[in-house]
């Protein structure tokens, strides 16, 4: 069951510049692993040291965030578009 991902613009360079990925995968859990294996690096830059999904990303499933979801269980069907966003801060 394939999913779209949206890569952001700061993680490109990790996809060689690809804005979407096509993955075969039936959780959240199973999505960012098959992005580490596709583009290593990946895992590092959305989730931290215990596993979670850091402070700074969100993730979207069908533009619901998918900490109010199951978190990485959030489970995915055929057709789904999962949208990673990092946070942006600013001020001045």
């Amino acid at each position: 069951m394939a999913v779209t991902v949206k890569i952001p613009t700061p993680l490109r360079g990790l996809t060689q510049n690809q804005d979407t990925a096509k993955i075969d995968a039936a959780d959240l859990q199973t999505v960012v692993g098959a992005l580490e294996t596709q583009f290593p690096g990946m895992r590092e830059r959305l989730l931290d040291e215990g596993g979670e999904i850091r402070r700074f990303v969100n993730i979207y499933v069908n533009g619901e965030d998918v900490r109010f979801l199951q978190g990485l269980g959030t489970a995915l069907k055929s057709g789904d578009e999962v949208s990673i966003v990092p946070a942006v801060a600013g001020g001045a």
